[in-house]
């Protein structure tokens, strides 16, 4: 009996791509990782991931791996997993290459994804280089996305800080507001920005020149995550929960608890 295997070629003679492809369902893909990351569930995350990954390498589906491994990429730097969050990076790059993806919207993503990763790593000039990249994809393309944008360059002034290129971090900063001004709901990832900013000053100047500036910029952070318009869902709890600590460091401890106990009463359903 002839199998169908016998008579479909797998690859594509000219360009050595899959013609028998099974795609995964991308968008629910992101929906229950969304579900799983408001509960902190990072092993179910994991979990996930890892199946649908291998659901998209028997598949053939390419394009559905690339945004897998780009969602691995960002687990492992949560999770504090280098060695995996490289391997996934490593690999994420190739499929660029192997997609033709190079100058596209997904290359930008992918670029910024990995060099986010670097930078959280300690691996900042590598991270420079592929922000650079990014920015030369996002910048140039007339559909780049305001939220793209404002994250690649909120995350690009966080290397500079750390390569303590301060000036070019500060225009970055500026930069990523006026972008996320442009973006619903956008005041979170303002808020962000203006902490990173603060740490940015205290960096440069030291904690008693900037604390004056420190102070200022803090305000503005907390006015911001208190906008009653803000969706109060996962993705505010985990922004409640990374920006506490900087309150805390900074003396600001009503607001630190508050933003503590919007998060717990998110993740638990209240």
């Amino acid at each position: 009996m002839i199998e169908r295997e016998d008579y479909v070629e797998q690859r594509c003679l000219l360009c050595d791509e899959p013609t028998d492809v099974k795609p995964v369902p991308q968008q629910r893909i992101i929906e229950k990782m969304d579900d799983y990351m408001s509960r902190r569930d990072y092993d179910g995350a994991e979990r996930h991931l890892k199946y649908w990954l291998e659901e998209a390498l028997l598949g053939h589906d390419l394009r559905g791996e690339l945004m897998i491994r780009n969602e691995l990429v960002g687990h492992y730097r949560k999770v504090a997993n280098k060695d995996q969050a490289y391997l996934h990076a490593k690999e994420a790059l190739t499929l660029i290459e192997r997609l033709g993806f190079e100058g596209t919207i997904s290359s930008g993503t992918t670029y910024t994804n990995i060099a986010t990763a670097c930078n959280a790593f300690g691996d900042d000039e590598r991270a420079l280089e592929l922000f650079e990249k990014a920015r030369a994809v996002y910048e140039t393309s007339t559909v780049t996305r305001p939220d793209l944008l404002g994250g690649l360059y909120n995350n690009m002034a966080l290397t500079c800080v750390s390569l303590k290129r301060f000036a070019e971090a500060d225009k970055l900063y500026q930069k990523a507001l006026d972008t996320m001004k442009k973006v619903p709901n956008g005041e979170l990832e303002q808020a962000i920005t203006y902490l990173n900013m603060a740490d940015a000053l205290v960096a440069e100047k030291g904690e008693e020149e900037a604390e004056h500036e420190v102070f200022d910029l803090l305000d503005k952070a907390y006015d911001l995550l208190d906008t009653p318009s803000v969706p109060r869902n996962g993705y505010y709890a985990f922004v409640c929960e990374k920006c506490a600590p900087s309150f805390e460091y900074y003396g600001y401890f009503l607001a630190a608890n508050t933003l503590k106990e919007r998060a717990e009463k998110i993740y638990a359903g209240a």
